[in-house]
Parts: structure tokens; C-alpha cells; sequence
């Protein structure tokens, strides 16, 4: 559609247009702009109908740059906004850009206070403008700690995990989305976790570049290291001072050759010549080369980094002995933060009650450029590494570490506790995405949780990860609260881990035993069941007993027997059945069948076990456990219930029966809790169910619906080739053919982004974007797509998997057909008429089958048609397709116009423009229609 067709986009969903390129949710979305969500999507619908298009992945196309265009500079996210000139630097920094012209790992590296952060902020600006049409991510690694690199990188981003997607899978697909700066700040501490890091984005993101500060090159294979030499004692250095003693007295002017002393004396360090400058207005040129002349000449003699480096500190010890008693006493306190803090947190952990006295001794620390004052909505504070190191010794030399532990460890645990009756108060708008409020005026909204999570994440952490082992109520309280933000904020295999360390510092047997249970939650969301949530479920089951509470005991049993029988993972072929039915034995043994949450629990592993294999449950036992559920009032077992009933009702056929059910657990979602780890699988599992039923009972309409409602929800959308996953067949078969191969590429890179994993799942997704092909006349384009549904199973020979086979009897049936290449229709037909247990897709497969049959005029074509009869009826596609070739055996228009409206009721376009090309009178209708849908 040309731009002249449509109303020019507001600047602002201009914005939002560039954003969805970046395969962006609306929350991400609404963060990045500092918008609510609800904002948002009114923007993606005001687009929508701009545009004319039918979906956010349509409008991210739009964004893309045209064919040998320039793409806009993309967002520089996390950019520090400097508040002071930029001085000198120039040929280094033009030595840099060319290094990242040529080299995808560039490391600047020098000691502290030699303003290698400042250097890489002005590089990665320039460099965005020029190279990176995807933007730059800025990372802080400072208050970092080892198992945390992946978050950071994360929270820069604005990525979080997805179902079945762990978090450094979802940043290696947001990076490799084209080309990208990625710029890792103050790396030393963190050298060998930040070097696999930066090893893996590399391998798995070719258009991914890196711009590293460190005191030590990282050692990655590539790496280009551009040392950061102190600026020159006469020029430049010079310049530094003088830019920001006027910044502190306007007036200030000074003998050359004595500023010139200084700096020299001050080894060109950016930091000492700051901190320097700082007194300048106090001490005068003069009185500053008196004052710091002892201190330096103790390490005149030494001039190489290490030299340099001790200089610094001593500057730094030089600055902090001006410091009166009480300065002094706060900056040490300060230590205990690993990232910035605001005026509460430096009240909590300082033994001065009064804020406005805390506040003016922070001012007067900031005047002295011994602590930086991070301006916005709420004012916040922090230390320069170095700086910090500094103040850390000082704290350790008084004796004071532990009591600041202690203050640290009780501000952590209240600030989450605060954190989480803001998640649980803040006002809910759609329960897909948990709409913030919209901002009072124009600029950040004021009350998002998250902001203020981000900005506090790195210290809960350290607090908690300081805490000795063992039974502790406040570090339980921190952990616990820890795994409830990070599973609402996405993170779900921290939120995992945290779980698991609130059970190590549990006070009592029970408490393990919830948090267990919510670890594994968790992981199940990730990885769709593991070997390691059934052991965490077995943990929780000792814990319950050892607290002697039998029906938690009960439940945690329960619930391992069912996850090994039902999430597609397929544990149970690791896990004896008769290990199963001895724990649901053990189960039923210590649980009270009288109570309702306990006896629907056990009713639920009941049903999924009673088939004694994989995803084989009971249809009697499914509608008892429902039942069940519904008396205890859990809308969770309800779910877990209603899957169990439309599992059993697929393996007996009853495909519509399947859908229908599903369609129930679609309407309990406004009632599953968004933030809590016990809803999170059957949250993921309803999403993907939803659209997977509805393409096996042929309803395309209900299939878009739910394909599109797993894009927008936040726990399932952007996987990089599950959530498109849902969307391919059903526009395939619609006839939405160039949306269609679209998605499907963008399926396809995503998959070899992530390493290319076994998934037999998604053979019949590829086998739906070979159909589009097919039906476009690509017969090239066919042929590797039907190949890549082989490929993507991960075996040698998939020619005979159940759950391949019939949708591609379906597809290879329905392209001869299209193409009139009947020489193979015999073996086709008699393929796609074979006994294929607990399919979906048999439906589709003796369909196309049966018409194929009567186009290629085999004798047994009327058998065929009658076979497929009962098979069909539960299939709207099949049902009309079978009504087709019924009006061609039979040569009947009227039955002919039947499957026409059959086609039109269920959206299936392309298939209602083949059927009116049998009809004479309406013959060039369907050649317009063809015609249409087949234009590139």
C-alpha cells in the first residue's frame, strides 16, 4: 500500500512502528516510551487500521527499511546522559570507530579513573549513527555480580524469558535481529562470565557487535584491545581541568604552567584531575599543588598503570581526609550498595535518622565529586567503582561491616516487601500484559514498579546473596519477595532459583515446601517440564512430611505424576510408570480425600495416569477431576482439568469436542493470577492449546484468534519459532499465503538462532509453509520446505512419525491436487488413509486424500469419500473440502455452492476461489480472487 493511501502515522505511533520491528510486546513497548500498555495498543490498533494489515508482525515489515535504503538509527538504550563536556579524546576516539568497523569484539581497556566509560558513551553514539540502524544497549556492569550478567544484558534490552525460551536464548534472538552495538561496561570483576557471554552472542548473532571497558582484556578469540592512555598532562588534561573547576566557580582562572603541575603531578587521570578540580574553589592552583605534594611524591618514582592507578587512590585517600567526621561516616557507609540508591536507602543503612541531615551531607559529598548525583523523578546517588572500593576498605577498617550487612540485609527485605504490594495493588487494565498507569503528564510514568525494581535489583540481590546459609525469616523474606518480582518481571529461572535459596533459608519444613513448589512452577514455564522440576516437586513432597502436613505432601506428589504424564517434554519416558503409580500411591496414602483442594489435586493425577503412558488420560477420570476442581474453586485445576478432558477427547477423535473445551480454558484466564508461578503453566499451556485445537478442529477463525492472543501475552509472545508457530497454519490455510512464508522465515532464523533443536512439533508448522509455497506455484520453495519438516524433527528417518506423517499426506495430497500432478495419487491416497493413533491431523490428511482420488479418478474414489466421512465431521476445513470433492465425483453445482459457503464461513479464501472456478458461472470471480491472493 502506497504511503499516500493512509493517514500519515502520528510522531508517536511512528515510534511505536519502530519498536515493533524490534519484535517488541506492548509492555516492552510501554516501557521503552514511558507509556501505559493500555496506550499502547491503541496505537498498534490505530496503525492496524491504517495500514490496513492484519497483525503487529504485518506492521513490523512495514518498519523494515527498504531494499538498499538506510535503515533510521535505531534506540541507544541505557546511554549514561552526560552532564559534563566531553574533552579532548579525538584521535582515540576515531581509532575506535575504525576498530569496530572491522572487528566484532573491541575491548578499551585501562586502569580506574582513566575514563574508559566516558570514551566508550561518545563511541557507541557515534558508531549507532553510522553502523547501527538497530540501535546501541549500554550495560553497567559495576554492581553486577557472576550469575547476573544475563540480566543485566536483559534489562538494557527490555527483553525478559518467554515460555519455553531461557533468557540468554531471548537475548541472542533480540541481537540477532540485525546489526547492533552492544556496549559492556567495567567488565574486570566479572572476566570469565562476561567472556562466555560475550563468546555465545557472538557465535550466535553474526550482525552483533561489542564494545567492552575492562581493566583486562576478556581473552575472547577476535578480540581487538585498544588501550586508554591518560589524557596529555599539557593539553587535554589541562582542558579537564579547567572545564570543571569553572563548573564549580565560574571565575575560576589560574596560572597555565601551574594547572599545567597539577595534572602532570595528577599522571593525567581523569578522575584525580575531577577530584582535584572539585577543591579548586576552596584551595586555589596553589593550594592544591601544596596540599597534594606530599601525597604524591610517596609515589613519584612510579609511572606505568599500576603506578598511575596507586596515584589515584592516594588522591582518592587525600580527598576523603578533608572529609569532616561525619562525611567520613557516611561515605564508608555507602559501600554496602553495589548500585545506586536513593535517600531512604542511605537513611536505612547510615545511623542518622533525620533524611534532610542525610541529604545535605550527601550534597556536600557530591560538591567534593566523591559521590554522583543521578538526577530524575526520584534523585538517587552512587560511587564510582573505584571510589567505592575505597570507601569499602575504610568500612572493613572501622570494624562496621557486619552491622551494615545487617542494616543492608532489612532495608533489601522491606524494599521488596514494598515492591510487592505495589505489584499487587497496582491498578490491573488487561490481564494478558498488566497494564500500567498512564502517565499524569507528559514524560516517565510516576508508580511503575518496574522502574524502581530495576533500579534497586542489583542490591536485593547482593543482600540476599550475602546471607550465611541456613534457617534465616529476613533472608527467607528477601528471597521469596526476590522470586516473586523477578517471575513478574520475567525472569523466570532466577525467579526458579531464588524459590530455591527462600528453601534453604525457610524457618520451618512447610515454608520449604511452598517455595519448592514455586521453583518448579517456573521451570515448567521455561522448559515445558524438566527432569528438574519433578525433583524439586519430590523435594517439596520431603519437606511437606518432614512439617508433617500430609495433604502438602500429597499435592506436591500429585502434581509430579501429573507434570511426568502430561507437558510435551515427555519425562515419563525417563520415569518408570510404576514409579508414577507408586507415587501417586503415596499420594493418595497421606492426603485427606475429604478436603476439596487436595482431592482435586489427586483426582487430576488420577486421570493423566490412568492410560499408564505419556499424555493418555482417563475421559471418565478428566470430567471427575474437573469436577473436582470446580468444588475445591481453583481456576488452576480447573484448567489442568479441562486440558486432561481435551487431551482424551483428541485421542478418541473428538476433535470439536477438544476445541470446545479449550475454548473453556480461554475463558478462565482472566481469573489465573499474571504474577503468581502457580498459574504461569497453565497460563502458557491454555495460550498454546487454544490454537492448536483449533487448527485440528479446522475452525481458522478461532485459530488466528488465539494465534494472535499468544503474540500479545507476555509469557508466551516473541519466542522466536513457538509463537509463530500458532500463527503459520492458520494463515496458510486461509490463504493468507505471503504472511504466511513471512512468518515462517523469520520461524526458521529463529530456530537457527537458537541452536537449531530437535522439535518434531514444529514439523507440521514448516509442512504448512511448504503448502503456501506449493499453493503459490513455488515449487523450488516446496521442496525445501517439505525437506526442512524432516530436518527440524532431528532424525535420521521421520518418513514414519505419527505426528508428521498425516499433515504431510495432507499437504503432498493437496499439491497434487492444485498442481495436477496425479501420477502418485494411488500410494498418496493410501498413505494418507492409514492408521495414525492420537493424530490431529487426520482430518485434514483423507480430506485432500479422498479428493485427490476422485480428481485423479481412482476406482475406490467413492469408498474413499465415505470412509473419510466420519473422520471429517469433526473438522470444518475437511468438511467443506470433503463437500468439494463430493460435488466433483458427483458433478453437482448445488453441492459444489454448498462447499463454497462453507469455505466463506470459516475465512478460507484461497479454497473458496478453487471451488468457484468449478462453477461456470462463477468461474471468473474465482480467477479475480485467485488472483489476488496468489500476487506476490
Amino acid at each position: 500500500m502506497s504511503s499516500t493511501a493512509i493517514d500519515r502515522p502520528s510522531k508517536r505511533e511512528a515510534e511505536v512502528l519502530a519498536l515493533l520491528r524490534l519484535r517488541l510486546s506492548n509492555a516492552e513497548i510501554a516501557e521503552r516510551l514511558f507509556i501505559s500498555v493500555r496506550t499502547v495498543e491503541s496505537h498498534v490498533s490505530s496503525l492496524l487500521r491504517k495500514y490496513g494489515v492484519a497483525d503487529r508482525f504485518d506492521l513490523a515489515a512495514l518498519a523494515e527499511p527498504p531494499a538498499g535504503g538506510a535503515a533510521p538509527p535505531g534506540p541507544l538504550a541505557g546511554l549514561p546522559d552526560p552532564r559534563t563536556a566531553f574533552v579532548g579524546r579525538g584521535p582515540e576516539r576515531d581509532a575506535i570507530l575504525a576498530a569496530l568497523q572491522h572487528n566484532r569484539l573491541v575491548t578499551l581497556v585501562g586502569p580506574g579513573g582513566v575514563g574508559k566509560t566516558r570514551l566508550a558513551c561518545v563511541v557507541a553514539a557515534a558508531a549507532a549513527a553510522r553502523s547501527f540502524p538497530l540501535g546501541t544497549a549500554f550495560v553497567d556492569l559495576v554492581p553486577v555480580r557472576d550469575d547476573f550478567v544475563a540480566q543485566a544484558v536483559a534489562t538494557a534490552l527490555g527483553v525478559t524469558e518467554r515460555a519455553q525460551q531461557p533468557l540468554l536464548s531471548a537475548i541472542a534472538d533480540r541481537l540477532g535481529q540485525g546489526r547492533t552495538l552492544l556496549v559492556l561496561d567495567n567488565c574486570e570483576h566479572l572476566l570469565d562470565p562476561v567472556a562466555g557471554f560475550v563468546e555465545r552472542i557472538l557465535s550466535a548473532c553474526p550482525d552483533t557487535t561489542v564494545l567492552a571497558t575492562s581493566r583486562e582484556r576478556l581473552a575472547v578469540p577476535g578480540e581487538q584491545v585498544v588501550p586508554v592512555a591518560p589524557l596529555p598532562p599539557t593539553t587535554d588534561a589541562v582542558a579537564l581541568f579547567h572545564d570543571r573547576a569553572r563548573a564549580v566557580d565560574p571565575d575560576f582562572s589560574a596560572d597555565p604552567a601551574l594547572v599545567a603541575e597539577l595534572c602532570a603531578r595528577l599522571d593525567g587521570m581523569p578522575l584525580a584531575i575531577e577530584l582535584a578540580a572539585a577543591r579548586s574553589a576552596s584551595l586555589g592552583t596553589a593550594g592544591l599543588l601544596a596540599a597534594l605534594d606530599d601525597v604524591l611524591r610517596l609515589l613519584a618514582g612510579g609511572r606505568g598503570a599500576d603506578g598511575r592507578h596507586r596515584s589515584l587512590r592516594a588522591v582518592i585517600g587525600w580527598s576523603h581526609d578533608l572529609l569532616d567526621d561525619e562525611e567520613r561516616a557516611l561515605f564508608r557507609r555507602l559501600a554496602v550498595f553495589v548500585g545506586s540508591f536513593d535517600l531512604a536507602a542511605t537513611v536505612a543503612v547510615s545511623q542518622t535518622a533525620e533524611p534532610s541531615a542525610v541529604a545535605d551531607l550527601l550534597g556536600r559529598l557530591v560538591e567534593k565529586s566523591l559521590v554522583i548525583h543521578q538526577r530524575g523523578v526520584v534523585s538517587r546517588w552512587r560511587l564510582l567503582e573505584i571510589v567505592r572500593a575505597f570507601a569499602a576498605e575504610r568500612l572493613a577498617g572501622a570494624g562496621e561491616e557486619p552491622a551494615l550487612r545487617e542494616r543492608h540485609l532489612r532495608w533489601a527485605a522491606a524494599t521488596a516487601a514494598g515492591l510487592e504490594r505495589r505489584l499487587a495493588d497496582r491498578p490491573r487494565g488487561h490481564p494478558r500484559t498488566g497494564d500500567r498507569p498512564e502517565a499524569p503528564s507528559a514524560g516517565r510514568p510516576v508508580g511503575d514498579w518496574r522502574d524502581d525494581f530495576h533500579a534497586v535489583a542489583d542490591d536485593l540481590r547482593a543482600a540476599l546473596a550475602n546471607c550465611p546459609p541456613g534457617p534465616s525469616p529476613l533472608a527467607h523474606q528477601l528471597a521469596r519477595a526476590l522470586g516473586h518480582l523477578t517471575y513478574a518481571h520475567r525472569f523466570l529461572l532466577e525467579a526458579a532459583r531464588h524459590f530455591e535459596r527462600a528453601a534453604a533459608h525457610a524457618p520451618s519444613p512447610g515454608a520449604a515446601a511452598r517455595d519448592l513448589r514455586s521453583a518448579a512452577d517456573c521451570v515448567v514455564i521455561v522448559t515445558n517440564s524438566s527432569p528438574r522440576a519433578f525433583r524439586q516437586l519430590l523435594a517439596a513432597a520431603e519437606q511437606a512430611g518432614a512439617a508433617g502436613d500430609g495433604d502438602a505432601r500429597a499435592v506436591a506428589l500429585a502434581r509430579a505424576v501429573e507434570l511426568a504424564n502430561r507437558f510435551s517434554s515427555e519425562p515419563a519416558a525417563e520415569i518408570p510408570q510404576q514409579r508414577l503409580r507408586d507415587l501417586l500411591n503415596e499420594a493418595s496414602a497421606n492426603g485427606a480425600p475429604h478436603r476439596p483442594a487436595t482431592a482435586a489435586c489427586l483426582a487430576l493425577a488420577t486421570a493423566w495416569a490412568a492410560g499408564g503412558q505419556w499424555r493418555d488420560p482417563d475421559p471418565d477420570l478428566a470430567a471427575t477431576a474437573v469436577a473436582a476442581a470446580r468444588a475445591a474453586g481453583d481456576p488452576v485445576l480447573v484448567s489442568a482439568g479441562l486440558e486432561a478432558v481435551s487431551a482424551a477427547a483428541t485421542k478418541a477423535g473428538r476433535l470439536r469436542e477438544a476445541h470446545r473445551v479449550a475454548g473453556e480454558r480461554i475463558a478462565l484466564l482472566p481469573t489465573l493470577p499474571r504474577d503468581d508461578p502457580y498459574a504461569g503453566p497453565e497460563i502458557v499451556d491454555a495460550l498454546h492449546m487454544a490454537a492448536t485445537y483449533a487448527i485440528a478442529a479446522g475452525d481458522l477463525r478461532a485459530a488466528l484468534a488465539a494465534a494472535h492472543r499468544v503474540q500479545q501475552d507476555d509469557l508466551v509472545s516473541n519466542h522466536p519459532y513457538a509463537s509463530p508457530s500458532k500463527l503459520i497454519p492458520a494463515l496458510a490455510l486461509t490463504g493468507q499465503f505471503a504472511a504466511a512464508v513471512r512468518h515462517a522465515g523469520a520461524m526458521w532464523a529463529g530456530w537457527e538462532r537458537a541452536g537449531s533443536p530437535p522439535a518434531p512439533w514444529l514439523a507440521p508448522v514448516i509442512l504448512a509453509a511448504a503448502l503456501a509455497h506449493g499453493l503459490l506455484g513455488d515449487g523450488e520453495r516446496f521442496s525445501r520446505w517439505r525437506g526442512r519438516a524432516l530436518q527440524v524433527t532431528g532424525l535420521a528417518d521421520a518418513e514414519h512419525l505419527p505426528s508428521l506423517v498425516p499433515f504431510l499426506a495432507f499437504v503432498d495430497a493437496r499439491i497434487a491436487v492444485h498442481t495436477g500432478r496425479l501420477g502418485d495419487a494411488a500410494a498418496l491416497t493410501e498413505r494418507a488413509f492409514g492408521d495414525y493413533p492420537q493424530s490431529r491431523y487426520e482430518p485434514y490428511a483423507q480430506a485432500a486424500a479422498a479428493e485427490l482420488a476422485v480428481v485423479a479418478g481412482l476406482p475406490d474414489a467413492a469408498e474413499r469419500l465415505a470412509t473419510a466421512a466420519a473422520v471429517c465431521a469433526e473438522n470444518d476445513w475437511a468438511v467443506a473440502c470433503l463437500t468439494r470433492a463430493a460435488g466433483r465425483l458427483h458433478h453437482d453445482e448445488d453441492v459444489l455452492a454448498a462447499s463454497v459457503e462453507a469455505w466463506e464461513r470459516n475465512d478460507a479464501r484461497f479454497e473458496r476461489a478453487c471451488t468457484l472456478l468449478l462453477l461456470p458461472a462463477r468461474e471468473a470471480e474465482g480467477r479475480a480472487e485467485l488472483a489476488e491472493l496468489t500476487r506476490r
